[in-house]
């Protein structure tokens, strides 16, 4: 029930105009949203930098089914880029394939990812295509796959963890030398479509990590999971896998003092920066999707 009001809330526009200009609700969200433009992303995120992070920005908003909106965002993603380059921020982008019009033809969305990965080319930078429903999987790996052959490392992908078919993709993405971005998974699926548990979850994603870890291409470990990252660190370590293999991936204010401490220890880390004037369907989506994700939220406040 809480995550279905969640989710109809966030769709609903009398109810985002008004969340939106409430001073509370903008800062419950900018806790976990870097802004609302490029500059601000980059100025929330001035000491990770400093501290030796490297970021993924990510520009808010999905589901575009308007071809011209689709066109304008992959413009955004390529401006994006060039500031990236200009700015001399160590950073890389995520692009989701709804915002580039999937749900249109897939046909449609790979021309635009074409674009934006010509551009990412260009300046020598590196694009991570987000995965999103399980409805889309499929779609976006197929899309991913084809694109791979040509732009190699300038492209990489996310896979969940809590879809059952995952064991097969991870095994699929180290058979292709694909970097993978390796995440729990956050949408709500059926039971048909991904494990209901969250044991079974945990479990999936330290066997994918650990199959990564050995024989994947820079793997990219996508948790906040205090048990997951002892693992992965003690499995790296018996294994004689130097720290310079892989990396650790934390969301923008999540565990902030661990993001620092991981960096103190040698390992990599960066940080995914959602950012962008959509920050409100994006924190009640991450907020809904997973009604834990909530009280994950609530309580790195607390600890603030």
């Amino acid at each position: 029930m809480l995550r279905k009001t969640m989710l109809a809330l966030a769709d609903n526009e009398t109810v985002t105009r008004m969340v939106t200009n409430n001073r509370l609700s903008r800062d419950l969200a900018f806790r976990f949203v870097a802004g609302e433009n490029f500059d601000e992303s980059l100025s929330a995120s001035h000491n990770l930098l400093n501290a030796g992070m490297t970021l993924t920005l990510d520009l808010l908003g999905e589901n575009v089914t308007d071809p011209d909106l689709a066109r304008q965002s992959a413009e955004e993603y390529c401006t994006i880029l060039d500031r990236i380059a200009e700015t001399g921020t160590n950073s890389t982008i995520s692009v989701k394939l709804t915002m580039l019009g999937l749900d249109i033809s897939q046909e449609f969305a790979h021309d635009l990812m074409i674009q934006v990965l010509d551009r990412a080319r260009l300046h020598n930078n590196f694009v991570r295509i987000d995965m999103e429903s399980s409805a889309h999987t499929q779609r976006t790996l197929d899309i991913f796959y084809d694109l791979h052959k040509t732009y190699g490392d300038t492209v990489g992908i996310v896979l969940q963890s809590y879809l059952y078919r995952n064991d097969r993709d991870v095994e699929d993405a180290i058979e292709h030398g694909a970097k993978v971005r390796l995440v729990k998974g956050a949408y709500a699926e059926p039971e048909t479509h991904a494990y209901p548990r969250k044991d079974d979850v945990d479990a999936a994603f330290r066997r994918q990590m650990e199959r990564l870890l050995d024989d994947g291409n820079y793997p990219a470990i996508a948790t906040q999971d205090d048990a997951i990252i002892d693992v992965a660190k003690g499995y790296a370590m018996r294994m004689g896998i130097d720290k310079s293999r892989f990396e650790f991936q934390f969301m923008f204010g999540i565990r902030e003092n661990l993001q620092y401490q991981l960096v103190n220890e040698g390992y990599n880390m960066r940080v995914y920066v959602p950012y962008g004037e959509m920050w409100y369907p994006y924190f009640m989506r991450r907020m809904g999707e997973r009604p834990a994700n909530m009280l994950f939220a609530l309580r790195n406040i607390v600890r603030s």
